[in-house]
């Protein structure tokens, strides 16, 4: 278990070329360097070209050292990769920025820089830097938990297991946190958000940060594996329908209210519950609490504790013979097989006139029945037919956004606003968790 703040390795992003500023003094070998560069994928390494096209450096790594409080910039970084909200955009980086040859078609840009001063940049690219201070300091420690559980996971399993099934008639995948071998974790959703220090100039953030500095989640003598997501829709989701088939005792479905709420157990219970819209935290549609809590490009969208998406029948089955490369014919039937505690689907039978596949996890689900992904799994599906009754149109009633496993950041952001302190929000989403300070 750790002891002492480690340095973080984050990928930033990888292409044949990247541009960057370097925003004041940093040290290449024995140069000192500031101004404007790029770096470019050639011969197996990284070449460093600076502003009017001069070569300066040819090496398999190179490493910019940073003179006291200097930053750098790097152009056009990809965010939400393979999301709605995908979209490119300039970001201001703190600590070292390092380019490793990827292949010999590619280089990857590293940030270096300690775990405190990296979570300041995680929460306020997660959520807005103006949220609740007690909600800052609760994600905080999520965050610090869960990379901390990642990195000391990795290299555990002697044997481990496949995150995807594919036999006939049968998809069956989930995404992890993927194994990065040239850092130690992303800097996209599909890890955590890293998106600089553009979005945390207002410093509640970092006051959270340092509220919280070397605090984590611990279960069972472990830290906790503290996932997150946006808005569970009114019930967070077990482990095992997201991933793995484990029980992950810190990550079992809980009620988002004080209310508490059975899980889903059949079709029945799952129409009422997401055609219906309960008390609960993330059940929140005031402008001005979404503005306060959510970066500006998720405020993008609006409707995320109960949402519709419709397809024609010629529109889903050209999305589901991208996705999937089976032709599945006309497409006849979307039908659950197996819910979790949320109503999240994961087991989904397709059925056309060709045959029918299963898929599943949670995540797959929704992204073979989208352009980019729907926002969860927990849906319900109505079928307008044509005259001789052929499906004509689907439309999928839906209930949160995102995979619905441990915290809800939505609902978390609104318990913070009406009172309560990080400690109860942690211990409201993590069962049987408790704080322990590690360094």
């Amino acid at each position: 278990m750790v002891r002492s703040e480690p340095q973080i390795k984050v990928g930033i992003c990888t292409g044949q070329e990247v541009r960057f500023r370097l925003n004041g003094l940093f040290r290449l070998e024995d140069l000192l360097l500031s101004g404007t560069f790029r770096a470019r994928a050639e011969a197996e390494g990284v070449r460093v070209f600076d502003g009017k096209g001069r070569e300066i450096l040819h090496r398999v790594e190179v490493l910019f050292r940073p003179e006291g409080k200097a930053t750098f910039t790097i152009y056009d970084v990809t965010i939400g990769i393979n999301f709605h909200w995908e979209r490119k955009q300039e970001e201001i980086f703190y600590g070292y920025l390092k380019f490793i040859a990827s292949d010999a078609d590619n280089i990857t840009a590293v940030n270096e820089i300690p775990l405190e001063d990296y979570l300041v940049s995680v929460i306020s690219s997660e959520m807005s830097d103006t949220a609740p201070l007690e909600f800052l300091k609760a994600h905080a420690v999520i965050s610090r938990s869960w990379l901390m559980a990642m990195l000391e996971q990795k290299g555990k399993q002697a044997l481990p297991v496949k995150p995807s099934r594919i036999e006939d008639g049968e998809i069956i995948r989930w995404y992890d946190r993927k194994e990065h071998e040239l850092f130690d974790v992303c800097a996209d959703d599909h890890c955590q958000r890293y998106q600089g220090i553009g979005f945390s100039q207002g410093g509640r953030a970092g006051e959270a940060v340092r509220a919280t500095r070397g605090l984590f989640l611990i279960r069972d003598n472990e830290i906790c594996d503290a996932r997150y997501h946006k808005a569970c829709g009114g019930l967070t989701e077990d482990f095992a329908t997201a991933w793995e088939d484990k029980e992950v005792p810190c990550l079992s479905s809980v009620a988002d209210s004080a209310i508490k709420r059975p899980p889903i157990r059949t079709e029945r219970e799952a129409r009422n519950w997401i055609l219906s819209r309960p008390d609960a935290y993330c059940n929140v549609a005031d402008i001005q609490i979404l503005q306060h809590v959510l970066p500006v490009f998720d405020r993008e969208t609006e409707n995320f504790f109960r949402w519709q998406v419709e397809y024609s029948r010629t529109e889903l089955e050209e999305i589901i013979g991208e996705k999937t490369e089976i032709d599945v014919g006309i497409l006849h039937d979307l039908v659950p097989l197996m819910r979790g505690a949320s109503g999240r689907i994961f087991r989904l039978q397709i059925i056309g006139s060709k045959g029918s596949v299963i898929v599943g996890k949670e995540l797959e689900i929704r992204r073979l029945l989208s352009r980019s992904h729907l926002l969860s799994s927990a849906f319900i599906v109505s079928i307008e037919r044509d005259p001789f009754h052929v499906p004509a149109r689907f439309i999928l009633q839906g209930a949160g956004w995102g995979h619905g496993v441990g915290l809800c950041q939505i609902g978390a952001a609104v318990m913070a606003d009406s009172g309560f302190k990080a400690m109860e929000i942690l211990l409201h989403y993590f069962s049987g968790a408790s704080l322990k300070q590690l360094y």
